[in-house]
């Protein structure tokens, strides 16, 4: 084995969640190997390796905030490549299942820009680096392991992807598998004689499509983004995001099993079948520039390595392996940077010595998962469609959940409270608060049928107690 085939730390998959983990393992390491299928674009270009990154996404508070933390500096530079600053809920149109939310100042904000965008200025940031390196173009095959039983991961085999090439071992000292939803780290595990992790599915049969627009000549508002969301009632969803070049990524969404339509005029159409005008009236005067690209694969699927026993040392999975969620809560970047972030805190308490910290990190991922997974998963609870072993535990909380939703459209303590757990700053635990709770027993009141604007809405300072 080659010099060159010995790192300190091999990262399957060049997706953000890989990227991050990357960043977090070369603070303490001097030589980090991200292993990637694909050939990586020189630019902000969409691949084949994630198939999600035509459509909306949004970076949320907690995820820009561990991004930041990983990689300093990180943010001003998205925000120059130009992505969007969105106040949460202030520069949001947001028609929930209970109504319209209330417009007002919060610390919290999210930030818009296309996925190619975000990747590439990570990428950028980790080619800089002279710890990190990227193998493109090759795939992971199997672990390489040691001890007895196989109990140690020292390395990876790989091959080049979609060839007969031989295979050849990459030596490493810890082991990460952030190759997302196609991860093979169920069969790895079973081949070294352990248990596959027990599975927890929710899919509310969600597809996508998406569209670029410019906005119209002239346009003014004093909002920057529209979020109209689905009810059991009325699967359809649509959002409206600002990105790069000044222009707008809408994508609109049905359930239960349908499609939206993938021609231009049919987009506009279908838009005009949402729970509020608002968005096609916007759309009418807009010029698409994009075709309308479509997705179908968003089921929320948890993979356990947290529960089982046995695991290999110096190995971790994590990003849409561990945890996939539908995304239309756009968290999954969040959870990949928070991820990102416990693996950093884990090397910082050993000193930066990889041995025996994946066995206590399995939970802590499963921790960054869990917030995220009380809203998407918990959410989509609520279709009838939706694939579930849901208990009664889990039903109830959904009730209290949709309650909470109801009133937050008068309760600036309930629209905060689910804006945190939104945005990941807090826990599922934030709907229990007492000022939610006491608004969740007087009940939910009329909603207006307008959306609010920001010259029409009451000062709401006292939104921010907890």
């Amino acid at each position: 084995m080659t010099g060159r085939d010995r790192w300190d730390a091999v990262v399957l998959g060049a997706g953000l969640g890989g990227m991050l983990a990357a960043a977090a393992l070369a603070r303490h390491m001097d030589r980090v190997l991200i292993v990637e299928r694909d050939r990586l674009p020189a630019g902000a270009e969409w691949r084949r390796g994630v198939p999600q990154a035509r459509h909306a996404h949004n970076l949320m508070t907690a995820g820009h905030t561990a991004m930041d933390r990983l990689l300093p500096g990180l943010r001003r530079d998205l925000e120059a490549a130009g992505m969007v600053k969105v106040g949460m809920p202030r520069d949001m149109l947001l028609l929930t299942a209970g109504g319209w939310m209330p417009r007002f100042p919060t610390p919290l904000f999210m930030m818009t820009g296309s996925r190619a965008l975000i990747d590439q200025v990570v990428r950028d940031r980790l080619r800089a680096d002279p710890r990190i390196r990227f193998l493109e173009q090759t795939e992971a095959v199997g672990l390489v392991t040691e001890g007895p039983d196989a109990t140690v991961v020292r390395g990876v085999r790989v091959r080049g992807s979609g060839t007969r090439d031989g295979v050849r071992e990459l030596s490493a000292d810890f082991v990460v598998d952030a190759t997302g939803r196609t991860s093979r780290a169920p069969e790895w595990l079973r081949a070294l004689g352990c248990q596959p992790p027990p599975e927890s599915v929710v899919d509310a049969k969600v597809a996508y499509a998406t569209c670029v627009f410019d906005p119209p000549p002239g346009h003014e508002a004093d909002w920057k983004c529209i979020l109209l969301q689905s009810t059991p009632q009325a699967p359809r969803q649509g959002i409206l995001n600002p990105i790069e070049e000044g222009r707008w990524m809408v994508s609109l969404a049905a359930m239960g099993g349908r499609r939206p339509p993938r021609d231009h005029e049919e987009f506009l159409r279908f838009a005009g079948t949402l729970r509020s005008h608002v968005l096609h009236d916007v759309l009418r005067r807009a010029r698409p520039v994009t075709p309308v690209h479509g997705s179908g694969r968003t089921e929320n699927r948890r993979r356990h390595y947290e529960r089982l026993r046995r695991w290999p040392d110096r190995f971790l999975v994590l990003g849409d392996g561990a945890g996939a969620l539908n995304p239309s809560y756009g968290q999954g970047m969040s959870v990949a940077a928070c991820s990102a972030v416990a693996l950093d805190e884990a090397l910082t308490a050993a000193g930066g010595d990889p041995a025996g910290i994946a066995r206590p990190l399995r939970k802590k991922i499963a921790k960054c998962i869990d917030t995220a997974w009380a809203i998407a998963a918990t959410g989509d609870l609520a279709y009838p469609w939706a694939v579930s072993e849901a208990d009664l535990t889990t039903r109830l909380a959904l009730r209290y959940l949709y309650r909470v939703v109801d009133v937050s459209t008068w309760s600036p303590a309930a629209a905060r409270a689910l804006l945190d757990v939104n945005q990941m700053v807090a826990s599922a635990k934030a709907v229990f608060r007492p000022r939610v709770v006491a608004a969740v027993l007087r009940g939910p009141r009329p909603s207006p049928e307008q959306p609010p604007t920001l010259s029409a809405t009451p000062s709401l300072a006292h939104a921010d107690s907890h």
